[in-house]
């Protein structure tokens, strides 16, 4: 009598409810699992209990092997997660951009660097916790958004080939948090009811100031508007982004937006909230997960996470570039944050916001 050869799974475990219980569907469904976490970098060496790199995180993640009976390693992936994650954001700072840490860590860390380190054990495949699907169109994976639209995170997998889907499992997908909440308490999983963290993984609750003021400065600069007039004074291109209202101290009598921020000339422009509005946007990095139209495509597409999304014709261009034109202006396209083209349930791809029409070259 035939039988099917036992997958091996290696998991991605942060010591959260969602990649716990990952594991223990993958264990529950036959799979053979060995469980990963990332050491990873930690600010001033202080280690923030709620994140995902802290040793409380790394023990919730042992808990959950040792209950379901599967290995689990802790891999050094600090050197690799600095230079590619956390370099990264403060250079992106330092030249006037808002980057999105965490796309940034699934291309390089998650599915490059650790999926790379699970083959190299014998893993065949690589399951994490986010809320995203993987579809066959036409005998190719394709990435669809996960069923619960809030907690939807194929934002932040745009990055990914195929050949990385090929790799990939997504346990969640078809799952709302209630469930998820739901099966790992009848699962007996600690971590169970653990409050979410909202912040950036590296940075501790509270710090965030402190981070950037000794990672990048507080060099002040020039405030000023449309018109050339000179208004107030920053206290550092990094501590302001596109459509930012607080921390500008002006007083204009009506409200006041980050409408622009020019690194080179340290030099941020204010405007009113009309001025935020874009018709156009430039996206560099492009990655096409579907094929490459030859040249338009329709899409929905997200400019920031919590963005509904929004009717465009994307324009494919060569050099890993699109062009993006709404069909109607969206606020506050922000370099440096994600563009990410929808068909659908499915993530035709993405890419970085280079520039918005106000900034067109």
């Amino acid at each position: 009598m035939m039988t099917s050869k036992i997958q091996t799974v290696a998991v991605a475990m942060s010591g959260g409810v969602d990649s716990s219980l990952a594991a223990a569907l993958l264990v529950k469904k036959g799979y053979r699992v060995i469980g990963l976490t990332m050491r990873l970098f930690c600010y001033d060496g202080i280690n923030n209990e709620k994140n995902c790199c802290s040793l409380k995180s790394i023990e919730a993640a042992r808990q959950a092997a040792q209950r379901f009976g599967f290995p689990h390693y802790v891999m050094d992936c600090e050197p690799e997660f600095k230079a590619s994650v956390v370099d990264y954001f403060i250079e992106q700072y330092r030249q006037g951009r808002t980057p999105n840490p965490c796309v940034a860590c699934n291309q390089k860390i998650k599915f490059g660097l650790l999926l790379n380190k699970a083959k190299g054990l014998g893993c065949e495949l690589m399951a994490t916790g986010h809320y995203a699907r993987i579809k066959t169109i036409k005998g190719q994976p394709a990435l669809a958004k996960g069923k619960d639209s809030k907690k939807d995170q194929s934002y932040f997998l745009w990055t990914l080939t195929r050949e990385q889907l090929i790799s990939s499992l997504f346990p969640l997908g078809g799952l709302d948090k209630q469930r998820v909440r739901e099966l790992a308490t009848d699962y007996g999983l600690e971590s169970a009811q653990r409050p979410e963290s909202q912040e950036i993984c590296f940075i501790p609750k509270g710090k965030y100031s402190d981070f950037m003021k000794k990672e990048i400065g507080s060099r002040p600069g020039p405030i000023g508007n449309r018109q050339g007039q000179i208004l107030g004074q920053h206290q550092g291109i990094a501590n302001y982004t596109i459509g930012q209202r607080g921390g500008l101290r002006i007083a204009l009598g009506r409200p006041q937006y980050v409408v622009s921020i020019d690194s080179a000339q340290n030099k941020i422009t204010v405007g009113e909230d009309a001025d935020l509005m874009t018709n156009r946007l430039l996206a560099t990095d492009v990655n096409w997960i579907t094929n490459q139209p030859k040249r338009v495509v329709k899409a929905v597409v997200k400019i920031r996470r919590q963005h509904a999304g929004a009717e465009a014709v994307v324009i494919a261009l060569d050099g890993h570039r699109a062009e993006v034109s709404f069909k109607n202006p969206q606020r506050a396209v922000t370099p440096g944050q994600s563009a990410v083209f929808y068909k659908g349930d499915l993530v035709l791809g993405g890419g970085v916001i280079e520039s918005n029409n106000s900034q067109w070259h």
